[in-house]
């Protein structure tokens, strides 16, 4: 909040407090749907039909898997053993893969896997800051509806965070 009060000079006062708590969610959640990555660093569980569906694994970025768990072919939920996968996480481009000797095991037919992982930016990159600013700030000053086309600055700013 003190960044965001900073940056469009409402540091000595808080009338706006309210309106600056809206406007830094909105910009948040609105950059985490433009670049499909998260901001922040938070748990989340991803469900798939079979184990090759994670060779893309839809979040990033990956922090670390926190289990994995399918129903087995005699119908009992197990957890598989993080001895037999790993986490490939390549900046925005994650997977879970096998291990080397290692094999998936078999799941009970349409069944749903669900991996539970770690997934966030620890330290959200300058340009990603810096573009959440600019909405903040585009919010903070014009307080109705503009019309947006073309290439913006924000678009410039997120083009390389972006996602799917």
């Amino acid at each position: 909040m003190a960044e965001a009060k900073r940056h469009v000079n409402a540091e000595d006062f808080s009338d706006d407090d309210a309106e600056l708590t809206l406007l830094v969610a909105a910009a948040r959640d609105h950059i985490e749907k433009y670049t499909n990555t998260r901001l922040g660093v938070q748990t989340v569980t991803v469900k798939c039909d079979c184990f090759a569906d994670f060779s893309r694994f839809p979040e990033a970025p990956a922090q670390s898997v926190t289990s994995i768990e399918y129903v087995d072919t005699a119908g009992a939920t197990q957890t598989l053993a993080d001895t037999v996968y790993e986490l490939r996480a390549d900046g925005l481009e994650t997977s879970i893969g096998l291990k080397y000797g290692q094999s998936w095991p078999a799941i009970q037919p349409k069944s749903r896997i669900a991996v539970a992982a770690e997934v966030g930016y620890s330290e959200v990159p300058p340009a990603v800051k810096h573009a959440l600013l600019l909405w903040l700030s585009a919010g903070y000053e014009m307080r109705e509806n503009a019309k947006a086309d073309g290439w913006t600055t924000f678009d410039c700013l997120l083009a390389n965070y972006r996602r799917g």
